[in-house]
């Protein structure tokens, strides 16, 4: 075995593969029909250089694959949840802030426990540091310590913990997430009678559902032709009209006008046509629907957009990225030109937007090496923390003059499940070669208590304070625990039990940047002390 271990240790490239395959292999074994998924890749790169370090061999993939695939991971994570997260931010403020307190509240009880259990402060800090399961807070740390050895060691023997310990609280965030109130509605199509004499408007209609309906098609009466909706159409008695929404607002605007028609404007091909197409060029890519003006264009209109796995309802201030698929109602002799403008081609799925994808993670690398004086020391975010805040930026502002800045949603999440494969992989290597030495410490239990006692409390405060205090779903729950513990592997275990569930990311993103300052200052105190 150990002559396997000193060519493994040569072929870096071959190591990261075969970790993440036969660990990948692993991951899809489930117990119960719970299973570990990508966080499978982790624990046997940490189990494989554990055991070759017992032969004397170092195994260990290079940093550089590691740190190549935990940006490619971010970057790509802020891409898929930039839309969403600046709306977001304004109403999460208080759950980020909160966050922050639990992390305090454990260094807190890691600097009590520590002198309970009688070690040193430097050693307190690496411990706190692993339970949390963030290096760049050991750098820090080793920093202000003016010693390597003891951090090291203490986020040696907590970091393994911290992983699994998060993991089972997110297991716990996921148990009920059926219950979820925060879920994407489901849409549904109904065609209404309008029995109101005051002619509403659609325009005056769907603000006051708060956009959550669409008005697609308008008949008057029942002999005319069927034409698409327009906003500043008024709604006359006697008139048809096709509503799209989540079912509990369809309803509410159907006793809002009238009845449920007996007719189905949306069965009737006659006048107008409806197909799903694939938007695929640069020309419609990172415009709101409202500036596409389809409806004077070809008469057309949209309903519905599928980004991922979810619908949503087409409000005008929707904006489209590459991939996503529209459900388009427009005149049958003017579909085909439809189609055609808008691309409907399979390209617009896996197109990784190489202009944006490298410009994108320079600019992210270099954010991240940022420097800035505080007390004692310079402080930077990270090239993680870097990437990941210009992926949300490029993925909220959609397109800068004739150039798309976002991807693809299956080309960045097929990029980021790569990179979180390489970091994990490379994650694991690292912390299994520490392993040996730190458990040849002597005080390796009072270490392993201490980080225990750490975990348990972050994940436990998390839990009850973002489900009791702001009643945070158990989905967006899971990717915020992975968010707040900086670990991309509790992120892929929650996207295995949700199904890539887009609230995980999203819960990840809100408080990841937040979380990786937090702990990278708080690194610097603890080491201080």
């Amino acid at each position: 075995m150990p002559d396997v271990f000193l060519f493994l240790a040569q072929q870096p490239v071959l190591l990261l593969f075969a970790v993440i395959g036969v660990g990948s292999a692993i991951g899809h074994v489930k117990v119960r029909g719970v299973g570990l998924g990508a966080a499978a890749v982790l624990f046997l790169a940490i189990g494989l250089s554990a055991w070759a370090s017992s032969y004397g061999v170092d195994l260990e993939i290079t940093e550089a694959l590691g740190t190549l695939g935990l940006t490619l991971f971010t970057f790509c994570v802020g891409i898929v949840s930039g839309a969403t997260f600046f709306s977001s931010l304004r109403r999460s403020l208080a759950p980020i802030l909160a966050m922050a307190g639990v992390l305090v509240l454990g260094a807190v009880v890691a600097v009590g426990a520590g002198r309970v259990l009688g070690l040193d402060s430097a050693v307190v800090a690496g411990a706190w540091a692993g339970a949390v399961t963030n290096t760049p807070a050991l750098a820090a740390a080793r920093d202000a310590a003016g010693d390597d050895a003891g951090p090291t060691i203490g986020y040696a023997v907590t970091y393994l913990f911290g992983v699994v310990g998060m993991l089972v609280a997110v297991s716990a965030a996921l148990r009920h997430r059926d219950r979820d109130t925060d879920a994407p509605p489901v849409l549904v199509n109904r065609t209404v009678r309008v029995e109101v004499t005051g002619n509403p408007s659609v325009q005056d209609l769907e603000h006051r559902h708060a956009d959550r309906i669409k008005f697609s098609r308008v008949r008057r009466g029942e002999e005319s032709p069927i034409r698409t909706a327009d906003d500043a159409d008024l709604l006359l008695l006697d008139d048809l009209v096709t509503v799209v929404g989540p079912a509990e607002d369809v309803d509410a605007v159907t006793r809002e006008l009238g009845h449920t028609s007996s007719h189905r404007l949306e069965a009737d091909r006659l006048y107008l046509d409806v197909r799903r197409v694939t938007v695929s060029t640069q020309q419609a890519a990172g415009h709101t629907i409202a500036e596409l003006d389809l409806l004077h264009r070809f008469g057309a209109t949209i309903s519905r957009v599928r980004r991922g796995d979810v619908d949503v309802v087409a409000t005008d201030d929707f904006q489209l990225q590459l991939g996503d698929r529209v459900r388009v109602i427009a005149p049958r002799e003017r579909m085909v030109e439809v189609s055609t403008w808008f691309g409907d081609s399979s390209r617009g799925l896996s197109d990784i937007t190489p202009v944006v994808l490298g410009l994108g993670m320079a600019a992210g690398i270099l954010v991240g090496s940022v420097a800035f004086p505080v007390p004692g020391r310079l402080f930077s975010i990270g090239s993680a923390a870097g990437t990941l805040l210009v992926g949300l930026v490029l993925g909220r502002v959609g397109r800068i003059g004739p150039v798309v800045t976002a991807m693809p949603y299956t080309a960045a999440q097929a990029i980021a499940e790569l990179g979180l494969l390489m970091f994990l992989a490379q994650a694991g290597t690292r912390a299994g070669a520490q392993i040996g030495a730190a458990f040849t410490s002597g005080d390796w239990l009072r270490i392993l208590a201490l980080g225990v006692l750490v975990t348990g409390v972050v994940a436990t405060g998390l839990y009850v304070v973002m489900r009791r205090m702001f009643h945070i779903g158990g989905t967006r729950l899971s990717g915020l625990m992975g968010g707040a513990q900086t670990q991309p592997a509790v992120l892929a275990f929650a996207n295995a039990r949700t199904g890539y569930d887009a609230r995980v990311a999203l819960g990840y993103a809100l408080v990841y940047p937040a979380a990786m300052i937090t702990k990278i200052v708080l690194g610097q105190v603890l080491g201080g002390l």
